[in-house]
């Protein structure tokens, strides 16, 4: 018991199968050694048998294990820390999870196939980080049409059909860095005491909403200072486009004081900008995302004044979307924490980072193993049970047939017993005596008939019986007669030389003579009471087959009662 409230991990339940399952396969396998009694029948053993397998199949169950599909807007570092982390996350809760994550490196039109592509390949949530706000929104309900709850995640598109949010305050880190900036600002008016310093921000795509929020938050810290002058340029999120939009800043006359870029790549390209130019030690540049392979380490070199950590914890977006699926009480919006890195403590937050990142790839590697592991577990269980099962069927077999051959033993027995009465009774001359009132003379015995005439007889009742029957097909009449259709062509040939279809019609016509010269009946009443679709159809074979029409035979059949009438 201790162990199963203290080990919840998924790998600790596997040791668990055996102690959670025995005890109803042994009572199956007992009930299938009581199946083998000689008082059970048939039936009995297969029930048995079908609850054996049900056992077994019992033995293979696993919890449920949640398809977690993630559509990454964009490829690059920090993007990369987040799926690591949800891919670290996968067995770090109670429940089972398996994640599936497409990237669309900044396109649109793939992140909306990829959107699609998850929904119908049977997840359970969708995990979103929209690479444009307005596009995204009628993918987003299609997903929704189907059940499936969505969750944004760093950004959020133009709708409100979603689940939950999570990521980093975009504002905050805006108006944190802002901050960061202002005071920098004062320190150079400080030192210059002349021109206020020109702070300038370079933001990414306004598309997006993390640059929207981040230009807000920046902007907001601008308006609540007069140390400085400030102003925007909309660019992308990529290095090359920083880099090109800083050079046209340069030529442009002034050069910025402090230099805000939405994230760590982008300050790469503004840097080269200002190396080319030979400016980069007068220019303080900061950026956003923090990671410690990139930002901080552009910090602790020099080439970055400051970062701010936008936080990625992917293992909290697995937990969240465990609440969800799981019916667990959760928050709509669910903000994470970021943090500013300057060159005071850029040494402590490296170390701390590295060692993040360090543990998380190290888990991943653990888990991995742990995988391998257990596949190999498991296939050795399955073979296992596969050998045991087929033992068990195999000793169930043999004592069926066993069984089966000493009932056979004991039914032979009982016709030799059985044979030796019948011979004794026979050849005992009292016993002739006795048996004479129950012999039938021969002469008395009915005649054999052919199997011609037997089949005739057949063929004769089946088609008077089906006479009227205007849709009877030579399949039917067949069937009635124990033949297929080739067969009862055959035979009726041989036997009339003609075909099942000319002998039908020709019996047909036969009764309808019958019926014009003994009834009253019109020629239409008869028509379909012989079988004929119409009664024109019905005149026609009737003058091919006694050269005068339906009419003809009625008119002369009164004439004849005339006459005799008259005599």
């Amino acid at each position: 018991m201790f162990l199963r409230q203290k080990h919840t991990h998924p790998s600790m339940r596997k040791f668990l199968f055996f102690e959670k399952y025995s005890t109803n396969l042994v009572r199956y396998i007992f009930f299938c050694y009581l199946c083998t009694h000689k008082e059970c029948n048939v039936m009995n053993k297969i029930v048995c048998l079908l609850l054996f397998v049900a056992a077994l199949a019992s033995c293979t169950q696993s919890e449920k294990s949640y398809k977690i599909g993630v559509s990454q807007c964009s490829s690059g570092r920090w993007r990369e820390k987040v799926n690591s982390e949800m891919l670290a996350a996968q067995h770090l809760y109670e429940h089972d999870v398996k994640v599936s994550i497409a990237e669309a490196h900044d396109d649109t039109e793939t992140q909306l196939r990829h959107i699609d592509s998850l929904a119908n390949a049977g997840i359970d949530l969708l995990v979103v980080a929209p690479n444009e706000a307005a596009p995204i929104a009628e993918a987003i309900a299609r997903v929704k049409q189907k059940g499936i709850p969505v969750v944004f995640f760093d950004r959020k598109a133009d709708t409100e059909d979603y689940a939950a949010f999570i990521g980093g305050n975009n504002r905050e880190a805006g108006q944190t860095v802002g901050h960061y900036a202002v005071s920098l600002a004062k320190d150079m008016l400080a030192q210059r005491g002349a021109q206020k310093p020109l702070i300038l921000e370079i933001t990414g795509s306004m598309a997006t909403s993390p640059a929207q929020e981040r230009h807000e938050g920046f902007a907001k810290a601008m308006q609540e200072q007069s140390e400085a002058d400030y102003r925007f340029i909309e660019s992308s999120w990529s290095s090359e486009d920083a880099y090109q939009t800083m050079k046209k800043q340069l030529k442009s006359g002034r050069l910025p004081d402090v230099v805000f870029c939405h994230n760590d790549a982008m300050t790469t390209g503004v840097y080269k900008a200002l190396k080319e130019a030979k400016q980069e030690s007068k220019v303080k540049i900061l950026g956003v995302d923090g990671m410690h392979d990139e930002g901080i380490e552009y910090v602790l070199n020099g080439s970055l004044t400051g970062t701010y950590i936008y936080p990625t914890h992917g293992e909290e977006i697995v937990r969240l979307a465990l609440n969800i699926l799981t019916g667990q009480p959760y928050h709509r919006d669910n903000p994470l924490k970021g943090a500013m890195v300057t060159p005071e403590n850029a040494k402590m937050m490296w170390l701390n980072s590295r060692e993040l990142v360090q543990q998380n790839a190290n888990l991943i590697t653990i888990q991995d193993k742990l995988e391998a592991y257990f596949g190999l577990y498991s296939t050795q269980r399955k073979v296992l049970i596969a050998s045991f099962a087929a033992i068990v069927l195999l000793i169930v077999a043999v004592l069926m047939i066993w069984r089966a051959f000493m009932q056979t033993r004991k039914v032979v027995r009982q016709r030799q017993t059985l044979n030796e009465e019948e011979t004794l009774f026979f050849t005992n001359a009292d016993s002739r005596k006795l048996r004479q009132p129950f012999v039938t003379p021969t002469e008395e015995l009915p005649q054999p008939r052919s199997q011609d005439t037997i089949f005739v007889e057949k063929l004769n009742a089946a088609i008077r019986e089906n006479l009227s029957n205007t849709n009877l097909k030579m399949e039917e009449l067949g069937e009635k007669v124990g033949l297929s259709r080739v067969q009862l062509y055959r035979k009726v040939k041989a036997i009339t030389g003609l075909s099942p279809v000319e002998l039908l019609r020709q019996m047909r016509l036969q009764q309808g003579y019958v019926l014009l010269s003994t009834t009253n009946k019109t020629v239409s009443e008869i028509a379909f009471e012989v079988g004929f679709n119409t009664p024109g159809y019905f005149s026609k074979c009737f003058k091919e087959q006694y050269g005068k029409m339906p009419t003809d035979l009625r008119l002369q059949a009164d004439i004849q009662n005339d006459s005799t009438n008259e005599t």
